[in-house]
Formats: C-alpha cells, sequence, structure tokens
C-alpha cells in the first residue's frame, strides 16, 4: 500500500521546468551584467581601449554604410528614371534591373565626386587669393600701426619709457621660451606631424574601402533589407517584431527627411549668400558662401560658426565691409529660421528649440562635428521611442494621452481614475466643507427639537 501511494504522489509531480530555466537563465544574466559593470567601472582605461580598437576596425564599415545611406535616394531617382527606358529595351528583365542598378549606382558616386570637385575648384582658389591678399596687406596694416604708436609715443615721453621696458621684457620671455620651451619640443613636434600624415593616410584608405563596400551595400540593399527582417522574425514575438520593424521605418524616416531637408537649406542658403554678397561687391565672397552653406548643416549654432571666420577674413581686407556682413548673417539667419527652414524641414523631427539645443550640446560634446550634425535626428528617434512607450504605459491605465490635461493637474482620483486640478479640487474642498456644515446645521435643528419637545 505504501509503494503504490509512492508511485502515485510521483506521478501527481509537476516535472515541467521550464520556469526554473528561466529564473536560472536571468538569474545568469544578471551575474554577467554585474561583472561587466564592474569592469567598466574598475577597469575603465582598458574597456574604452578594446572600445577604441573595434571602432577602429568598423569604421571602413561605417564610412560605407553612411555612404550607402546618403547615396540611396540618389541611386532610387536614377531607377525611377532609367528602369522603365531599359525594361522596353531589353527582353530580360532580371538583366535590365541589375545594368540599371549598376549604372545609377555609378551615376551616384559621380554625381557626389562632381559635386565634391566643384566645391574644391571653387574654395581653393579663393583660400589661395585670400592667403596671399592677407600677405600683400598685413605688413601695409602693421607698418600703419606701428607709424600711428609712433606719432603717439612721441607726444608723450612716459608712455615711451613703458613701451620700452614692456618690449624689453617681452624680448628676455620670447628667448627664455624658445630655449627652454620651443627647442626641446621640436623633436615632439615632427612626431606629431608625422604621426598625423600616418592618420590622414590610414582615413584616406578607409575611405577608399569605404566607398567599395557602400558599391556592394547598394547592389544588394533591397537582399540586407529582408535578411534584417528575417533575423527580427525570427528573434521577437509578432508584435514586438512589428513595433521594432515600425521603429526603424521612422527612424529611417526622421532622417531622411531631416538630411536631405537641411542639405538642401543650406544649397539655398550658400546660394543667397553669394547672390548678396557678389551684389555687395564683398571681398571672398565665393569662399564665404561656401563656409556659411556647409556649416548651415550643423543645427542652431552652424550659422555662427561659419560666421565667426568669415567675418575675419573679410575684416583683414575690409574692417567696414566686416561689419556689414555681420548684419546680413543676421538677417540671412533669421530669414533661413523663419521662412526657408520651416517651409523645407517642416516638423521632420518633432522637437521643440529646448530639445533641439539640448541635443546638439549632447551629441556634440560626445561625437563633436558629426556629433553635432546627426544628435537632432537621433535624438528625436529616441524621442519618438519614449513617447511611444510613455503612451503605451498611459493607455493601459485608462489615463488621457494629452500632456496639456496634465499641466494643472494636482492629483489623480484613484477611484474615478480622474485627473483632478487646481481649482477642481479647491471647488471640492469647499464643496465638502459646505456639506459638513450644512450636515451640523440639520444636526443642530433636530437637536434643538428634541430639546424642546422635552
Amino acid at each position: 500500500m505504501d509503494e503504490q501511494e509512492r508511485k502515485q504522489s510521483e506521478e501527481k509531480v509537476d516535472w515541467n521546468i521550464r520556469p526554473y530555466l528561466a529564473i536560472g537563465l536571468i538569474s545568469f544574466l544578471v551575474i554577467i551584467g554585474s561583472i561587466s559593470f564592474f569592469f567598466l567601472i574598475y577597469r575603465y582605461h582598458g574597456f574604452t581601449a578594446i572600445l577604441d580598437k573595434v571602432l577602429v576596425i568598423v569604421q571602413p564599415i561605417t564610412i560605407g554604410l553612411v555612404i550607402a545611406y546618403l547615396l540611396t535616394p540618389v541611386v532610387n531617382f536614377e531607377e525611377r528614371h532609367l528602369l522603365p527606358l531599359a525594361q522596353r529595351k531589353m527582353k530580360n528583365q532580371e538583366k535590365a534591373k541589375k545594368m540599371v542598378r549598376a549604372a545609377s549606382v555609378a551615376g551616384a558616386l559621380l554625381f557626389i565626386a562632381l559635386v565634391i570637385g566643384i566645391l574644391l575648384q571653387m574654395v581653393i582658389p579663393e583660400l589661395y587669393k585670400s592667403i596671399n591678399g592677407m600677405i600683400g596687406t598685413l605688413p601695409k596694416q602693421v607698418n600703419e600701426f606701428m607709424d600711428w604708436i609712433s606719432d603717439y609715443v612721441d607726444n608723450d615721453s612716459e608712455i615711451s619709457g613703458y613701451l620700452e621696458i614692456g618690449l624689453t621684457k617681452g624680448t628676455e620671455f620670447f628667448e627664455h621660451w624658445a630655449k627652454t620651451d620651443f627647442l626641446p619640443q621640436t623633436r615632439n613636434i615632427v612626431t606629431g606631424l608625422t604621426t598625423g600624415v600616418i592618420e590622414a593616410i590610414r582615413i584616406l584608405f578607409h575611405v577608399v574601402v569605404g566607398i567599395i563596400i557602400s558599391i556592394y551595400v547598394l547592389m544588394s540593399k533591397e537582399t540586407l533589407i529582408g535578411q534584417s527582417k528575417k533575423v527580427v522574425y525570427a528573434l521577437f514575438c509578432p508584435r514586438k517584431a512589428n513595433a521594432i520593424i515600425h521603429t526603424v521605418h521612422k527612424s529611417n524616416e526622421i532622417f531622411g527627411g531631416f538630411i536631405s531637408g537641411k542639405i538642401l537649406d543650406s544649397l539655398i542658403i550658400g546660394i543667397l549668400c553669394f547672390i548678396c554678397l557678389y551684389l555687395m561687391k564683398m571681398p571672398y565672397s565665393v569662399l564665404v558662401s561656401v563656409i556659411v552653406g556647409v556649416t548651415n548643416v550643423i543645427p542652431f549654432f552652424g550659422p555662427y560658426l561659419g560666421a565667426i571666420p568669415s567675418t575675419i577674413l573679410i575684416m583683414l581686407a575690409n574692417p567696414i565691409q566686416g561689419v556689414y556682413f555681420v548684419i546680413f548673417i543676421l538677417v540671412l539667419q533669421q530669414i533661413d529660421g523663419n521662412i526657408i527652414g520651416p517651409k523645407i524641414l517642416g516638423d521632420s523631427t518633432g522637437l521643440s528649440s529646448f530639445w533641439v539645443v539640448f541635443a546638439i550640446l549632447v551629441g556634440g560634446g560626445i561625437f563633436g562635428i558629426p556629433g553635432m550634425i546627426i544628435g537632432v535626428p537621433l535624438f528625436a528617434v529616441i524621442y519618438y521611442v519614449l513617447r511611444n512607450v510613455l503612451n503605451y504605459i498611459i493607455k493601459k491605465k485608462n489615463l488621457p494621452l494629452e500632456s496639456e490635461k496634465y499641466i494643472f493637474a494636482e492629483r489623480l482620483d484613484e477611484e474615478n481614475r480622474e485627473l483632478v486640478e487646481y481649482e477642481q479640487q479647491e471647488l471640492l474642498h469647499h464643496a465638502s466643507q459646505e456639506k459638513k456644515k450644512s450636515g451640523f446645521q440639520e444636526w443642530r435643528k433636530k437637536f434643538d427639537k428634541k430639546q424642546q419637545k422635552k
């Protein structure tokens, strides 16, 4: 009998070990995460060294993906116009698609090379001209300044003595600095120049490899997209996979709309700047227009970053025209910020002005100039994802989604699941007091009636 009961109890035991596997896996991941966090804190320099090495290794791939992403609109535009023509001329449709794709990729690369060549052709002669102009005018300006000082000093012997003492001290300081600091550091300067040349060659090599990678990516972009979606649907449940695919589509829409719109906006600003500077007969109008147009790609701070060196260049040639240029740039940026920019970009990011400045500062602080350019669309994607997650949580709690309804909210009524505003809270409190007061008055009346009956 005891043996039969033992067998029955064994049959009743639930041997489902899946919950235990889940608990074990979570515990293992927590331990691994804790060890990784400890390693990150106490071995930070080693971790950053490994990270830098990984970034150097994947740099050509990153450059290739960025080039492919930027050239995709150009390739698609060319395919839309060339593919119908090729399909009418050729019987083999697959061969026609491959030939059109190859021609479109080659055309996109030639287009970018042509744009860069035109910019260099415009900038280099102007830069050479500006350097020659500064070399020619600077000695004259220095001589005029020295003549003015000499005339002023001749009229005041006390100032002449102070200047003589200052020049003597300055000469002694310069000689001491040259002997103690500059000459011993010449070896380091030469080493730094050599390292810079090697780094420039390495970056050039990575760019060439990146261009080759971008060609492969553009030639098979549909296959890569299909493989990526296949991986997502294999690893996640349908609901999460759909959310990931939708987020990627939205990210592409934000990035593509912002970058293409900003490039078009900068091109328009550069052309307008050149026309106005040419009409105003400003010096170095081509070089200044290129600087203003290129730096305008950086949101908010870009126009001012481009205006500073441009103003210095113009002021070296003509100080009065430099002042006019500053006024012109302020007017041009107001036109761009209030008319041209909103018409082209619209509300492609969905960010307020505060979050735009925040994204530029954080992106620039982490990644430098590239971070200032991609900081806004990248933060817009993060903002979009966080907003959807918060809206999902708020919706599950049956609360309003509009942020405006929370501005004057003081508390949440747990019973009715409604937000109570300040004024409404005061009215409820007043009504409660009135109810208590009226209840006390009714009780007093009943008490008085009972006393009268007695």
